[in-house]
This record gives structure tokens, sequence and C-alpha cells, in this order.
């Protein structure tokens, strides 16, 4: 059995000024994993260079040991909200159904199974009622909803999220890590790119510590510690201390 995703020397810039240097990983399958880092740190576009969005300088991508380009069936993409145009004249039941274009091909309209299909994916995110709703008019935690069910209904097995839970209300934000660990049940994989520290031990089986090059990788209980994570914010971590619920300064991480 291949790895869903392995990364071997990637590197990537805008305009001549690296973003990624050399980074390498391996995830396994059946993971629920976070990208954290600080803000310019590459985490998102990790993502997108992975995806074929940003060209790379150097490295090589294999998913389930083959290359991206041969895989993209095998893979559910949720871009950041602040990315989508929401003005474009369509409903949620159709931005779902968009999710099957990888199966159906460009030039076959959905049918009826895929209709069905998109509807069970909404009700899965609780938005079956809105499915005739232009996305214009549907609230940010409702149009993220909508990409989750979208990125369902491609039937993917490895899963790449960009800040999902940014910018969400409590119930949506529930309503997220209830459906990713619906997908680990699944044996998917999902790689989510977050910012909230105080979540990460609650939400993530391993974490990818991310500063332009790779710091640490691997389980959270071992790799989210107090040094690591020092070494990539550069020691602006005075706000964790106000995170009661949260421990990083464990003495494993001292």
């Amino acid at each position: 059995m291949h790895n869903p995703l392995t990364v071997n020397g990637l590197s990537a810039a805008y305009q001549k000024k690296p973003v990624l240097d050399n980074v390498s990983f391996q995830v396994n399958g059946g993971e629920l994993i976070g990208i954290i880092g600080p803000n310019g740190a590459g985490k998102s576009t990790l993502i997108k260079t992975i995806l074929g969005l940003i060209p790379r300088l150097s490295g090589e991508v294999t998913v389930f040991g083959k290359p991206y380009s041969s895989q993209r069936k095998l893979i559910g993409y949720v871009p950041q909200r602040e990315s989508v145009d929401w003005d474009f004249p369509t409903n949620a039941l159709d931005v779902v159904l968009m999710g099957r274009y990888g199966r159906l091909g460009w030039f076959r309209r959905p049918g009826l199974d895929d209709k069905r299909l998109a509807m069970e994916c909404l009700a899965k995110v609780g938005m079956a009622d809105y499915a005739g709703r232009q996305i214009s008019q549907l609230s940010g935690g409702q149009q993220q909803r909508v990409f989750l069910a979208r990125a369902l209904a491609q039937d993917a097995r490895l899963y790449l999220m960009d800040e999902p839970f940014a910018g969400v209300d409590a119930a949506t934000e529930k309503a997220i890590i209830t459906l990713l660990q619906e997908l680990k049940k699944q044996e998917k994989t999902v790689i989510v790119v977050h910012h909230d520290l105080s979540t990460v031990k609650e939400y993530f089986d391993s974490v990818l510590l991310l500063n332009v090059t790779l710091q640490a990788y691997g389980p959270t209980e071992t790799v989210f510690t107090a040094a690591n994570l020092n070494r990539t914010y550069g020691g602006r971590l005075g706000f964790l201390e106000r995170l009661g619920h949260m421990d990083p300064f464990s003495a494993e991480g001292r």
C-alpha cells in the first residue's frame, strides 16, 4: 500500500522570494493532519503547490504512489473562503454538483444519482434546506459548509482543506470537525491548514509545523511541543500562556 501523499524536496517562490524551501514528508492513511505555522509561513502555498495551482521550483509530489496529475480524481480540495467569488450566480446544489465533474468529465451532465448524492452531502453538513439558495445569500459559515459538501461529493480518498475553520461560528466548527472524524472512520486522509493552536491537540492525529521550511512533522502528542512551536513561530508565543485549556509547555516540550 502506498502512502496517500508523499512530498519530496518541494520548493516554491513568489516573485523570486522563497515561500517553500525543500519540504519533504509523507502522510499515513486514515489520519487527520494539521498544517501549523505563522502568517506567511507557506501553509496555503504548500497546499496549492501540491495541487499544481502554484508552479513548483523543484520537488516531486505523488498521490498513492503515482504523480498527482494522474490521481486528481482521488483528491478533494476546500479552498480558503476568501478566495472564492461568492457573487457567481449559482445555488448551493449546483456548487456541490461541481464536485462530481471530476468523475463525470466536463461533457457529461450530472444525472439523478449525482443529484441524489449531492443532496446527501448537503444534508451531512446541515445545508439540505438551502439547496436552492444562491450562494451569495448564504452566511460565511453556510458557504463554508457548501464547499465541504462539494468536497464530499468528489468521493475522494485524500482531502486538502485550506483553513476550513476560519471565520465560522461555533456550530459550523462543530459540524466540520464531526465531518472530518467521519471521513477518518472511512479511512480517508484529511490535511487541514489550521491557525487555532488551542484546538490542535483535540482535532489532529498528526501535525506538520511549517515556516518556509519543515520544522517538525509527526504524531501530535510528540511533535506539538513548546520547543517545536517556539522554533516554528520564532519565539513569538507569549499569547499561548493565556490558553488555559491547552498546555504546549509540557515537560516533554521544554
